[in-house]
């Protein structure tokens, strides 16, 4: 949220006005009660949507109008519309970050699940869903209640492009197709997928697009213009939001603060109507980051005038400003003639197509779908239960040397926990998180297991000087096993607080090392972290056994830590990001957008998918305390790619090989179906997580591998589980040009499923081949 000198006062007026009328909201729009409006045609449900929506722009007056364009949106009381603050978040939970929603009274929490990046780990889409289908419930009766909103500012999708950005925690990772994958779970878990074109609540997918840096060496996320290629954009930016509109079926997209090739990402209709709007035919309104239309005027100095920012937004597509810009400069950009009424009733079709949808138009909610839910619905046990599952299965065993883990109580009659995020609650929940039903910490989760000895080693993650080692070090002899939690918080890595190196902060490595050599028995290192951190020290230590990323576990983040490290959960998450060496910075700088590596220009590249250099962890890295085999048991080895009849007899050859463009392919049904048999070799029953790769034969344009599928199966110890799994050719199979050309390439895929690798030849229907 940024707001400027000029537009300050207005907002926070306009603030406290949201704010009273949430707290003593009294009734609904379309109140039965009111005998003037219920008979109106914009409050009758029976009538189509599209109508309503038409019959109550109709009614309203310019300054009405112009009232409704902001996220802080004035009433009218004539029409017994009363005001609304459209910003909630519910990124893991329902938070009070927004004006929209508050805590008190009957609902003095809610249920706080562990940060994105940690539930991202999972690679568990079932459980994505069920989360959203949970924050839903709890939003819900929030808003019967009068306390909360229905329009929720949530997933963040971008891509962790960078391991610096302060706000990767908040997203899937760095994988387009399971950021697409997550965003689409999450959306349909949140707006309910089985209430037709109605909504359960409207969640966004922001931030569109090419947003991931903050405030790094001088550069900030106002100021910063992302230079993209066409082919970056297609392959990688593009792909969660892509899915997130045409699978998720999400009622809103936010753009985002920052420029992309010069023009602001929020006064641009190439992206706006062209792509959100036209390409992938978004049902919704679009919305601006906060005061983004403020930031492309007053920082950016985009336009000449407020009133040219003004019509530039509205007329790139843009339905709602966060912030109160629009509500101050339209009517001059209409007095001026460069915006017309009619754009501004498209701009309001949109968004209270989305309230009707929601049934804000429908009256008291207790008779209609959801307005059963109350306060009993919120933090119950079983939503209480998901948050700790959930964290257990986003937990990474890193390291098990010997093994070292799991511990017994039976063998470990004494832990020392140590490290300042040993004993730690709030930092558990991230950022964008609300109040939550109550904590776990590390220390008690363990303490519930056997007989804790807590040192914190450092008081704060900053972990300025060795004052505290001393107490750290004697814990350390006198235990039988020693666990250190260590890692980062929201003082390190935030929004607007990117990093500046990826090793741990201060003394902490040294207390680490120090700790690890005096410990009398086995030493275990639990770090908490959005983004990765290079502890290749850790990792070559012989004197420390095991190592667990638990990201940011959320509320019960003790419980599932707990869990894992005495082996009563057996772990199975993977991670959803490369951890690169420190050394990887001085050759990457943050403001560089390309993905692909670059001999020439000695740029290593990044993320997996392109990233040429050594590795602390690489993507997909994840150990269990059992042994999992893979047989693939059925594949085929040749799959013919149907054309569309006018491109049968044409030839097409790239610069590195035969491939055939997407649009050309007929790719409804073309899918590769492959079952894989997964054996449990171990001892121990286990989640295992499948990932499935593909290596193209795409010359160097292409990915060095890319995730293709994944899944999430349990495997009881000594059985077998056959899984199978379908890749679509055109969706996953395809690479993207220098042109931005999303094309097939003919010939061998190889398909990498752990150790086993199998080839799958593709061929065009025809000898033929496609000209562009």
């Amino acid at each position: 949220m940024r707001l400027t000198t000029t537009t300050l006062p207005i907002f926070l007026c306009s603030l406290i006005l949201i704010l009273v009328n949430v707290s003593g909201r009294a009734s609904f729009a379309c109140d039965p009660k009111d005998g003037k409006i219920k008979h109106l045609p914009f409050c009758r449900s029976s009538i189509k949507i599209s109508d309503r929506v038409n019959d109550l722009i109709g009614r309203l007056t310019l300054k009405e109008k112009i009232g409704l364009l902001v996220d802080n949106a004035a009433a009218v009381p004539r029409l017994g519309i009363k005001g609304y603050a459209w910003w909630s978040e519910a990124l893991h939970g329902v938070s009070n970050v927004g004006p929209g929603t508050r805590f008190g009274g009957e609902f003095p929490a809610a249920t706080s699940f562990p940060q994105v990046i940690t539930t991202a780990a999972s690679f568990n889409s079932t459980l994505w869903e069920e989360i959203g289908r949970v924050v839903s419930d709890e939003a819900r009766a929030m808003y019967n209640g009068g306390m909360g909103g229905l329009t929720y500012w949530s997933p963040n999708v971008n891509i962790l492009r960078d391991p610096r950005w302060g706000r990767g925690q908040e997203t899937p990772g760095e994988d387009p197709v399971v950021a697409g994958k997550y965003a689409a779970s999450y959306v349909r878990g949140l707006q309910g997928n089985d209430a037709g074109d109605r909504l359960k609540v409207a969640a966004c997918c922001k931030h569109y697009t090419a947003y991931d840096l903050d405030n790094w060496s001088g550069v900030d996320r106002f100021h910063f213009n992302a230079k993209v290629s066409k082919q970056e954009m297609v392959d990688t930016f593009d792909v969660p939001f892509r899915s997130c509109v045409l699978e998720g079926k999400v009622a809103s997209v936010m753009c985002s603060y920052n420029q992309v090739n010069g023009i602001p990402t929020c006064a641009d209709p190439k992206l706006l109507k062209d792509t959100i709007r036209g390409d992938w035919r978004l049902n919704g309104y679009i919305v601006s980051d906060c005061d983004s239309v403020g930031v492309f005027y007053d920082s950016q100095h985009y336009t000449s005038t407020p009133e040219e920012a003004a019509a530039d937004a509205i007329k790139a597509g843009l339905d709602l400003d966060c912030g109160p810009f629009l509500g101050v400069h339209t009517e001059g950009a209409i007095a001026k003639g460069i915006l017309k009424e009619a754009e501004i009733n498209g701009a309001l079709f949109n968004t209270l197509s989305v309230q009707m949808r929601l049934g804000m138009f429908d009256g008291e909610p207790s008779a209609h779908p959801f307005g059963h839910l109350g306060p009993r619905d919120v933090c119950t046990p079983a939503h209480q239960e998901l948050a700790v599952e959930a964290a257990r299965q986003g937990i990474v065993l890193l390291k098990n040397r010997g093994p070292s883990l799991p511990l017994s109580p039976r063998h470990h009659h004494t832990v020392a926990v140590i490290g300042p995020n040993s004993d730690v609650t709030v930092t558990m929940i991230g950022n964008y998180a609300g109040v939550a039903c109550g904590y776990t910490s590390p220390l008690q989760g363990i303490g519930r297991y056997t007989r804790t000895i807590h040192q914190q080693g450092c008081k704060d993650v900053a972990c300025t000087d060795d004052k505290l080692f001393g107490g750290a070090i004697d814990a350390a002899r006198n235990a039988d096993a020693t666990v250190l939690v260590m890692g980062l918080d929201q003082s390190i890595e935030a929004e607007f607080r990117d990093r500046t190196g990826l090793l741990l902060p201060g003394h902490q490595q040294e207390l680490v090392s120090k700790v690890a050599a005096a410990s009398k028995g086995p030493t275990i290192l639990v770090l908490m972290s959005g983004g990765p951190v290079d502890i290749s020290f850790a990792k070559n230590d012989p004197r420390i056994g095991g190592i667990l990323w638990v990201g940011y576990p959320g509320q019960a983040g003790g419980t599932a830590i707990a869990d894992i490290l005495f082996g009563s959960h057996n772990p199975g998450g993977k991670l959803p990001m490369t951890w690169y060496p420190q050394d990887y910075l001085s050759k990457v700088p943050m403001t560089t957008m390309d993905m692909r590596s670059s001999r020439s220009k000695k740029y290593p590249g990044r993320t997996y998918r392109f990233y040429n250099g050594p590795v602390v962890y690489p993507f997909g890295h994840g150990l269990s305390y059992s042994q999992f085999v893979h047989t693939i048991a059925n594949a085929p080895t040749i799959l013919s790619v149907p054309l569309h009849g006018r491109h049968h007899s044409s030839a097409n050859t790239t610069l590195f090989g035969k491939s055939i463009r997407v649009t050309h392919a007929k790719c409804n049904k073309l899918s590769i179906s492959v079952h894989v048999d997964i054996k449990n070799v171990g001892s121990k029953d286990g989640s295992h997580t499948l990932l499935v790769f593909s290596r193209p034969p795409a010359g160097h344009w292409g990915p060095h591998k890319q995730l293709v599928a994944f899944a999430k199966v349990h495997v009881a110890a000594r059985t077998q589980q056959r899984v199978p799994i379908k890749i679509h050719v055109c969706k996953y199979l395809s690479v993207v040009d220098r042109s931005g050309i999303r094309r097939i390439p003919m010939g061998d895929h190889s398909l990498h499923i752990g150790d086993t690798i199998h080839s799958v030849s593709l061929q065009a229907e025809t000898l033929g081949v496609i000209r562009s």
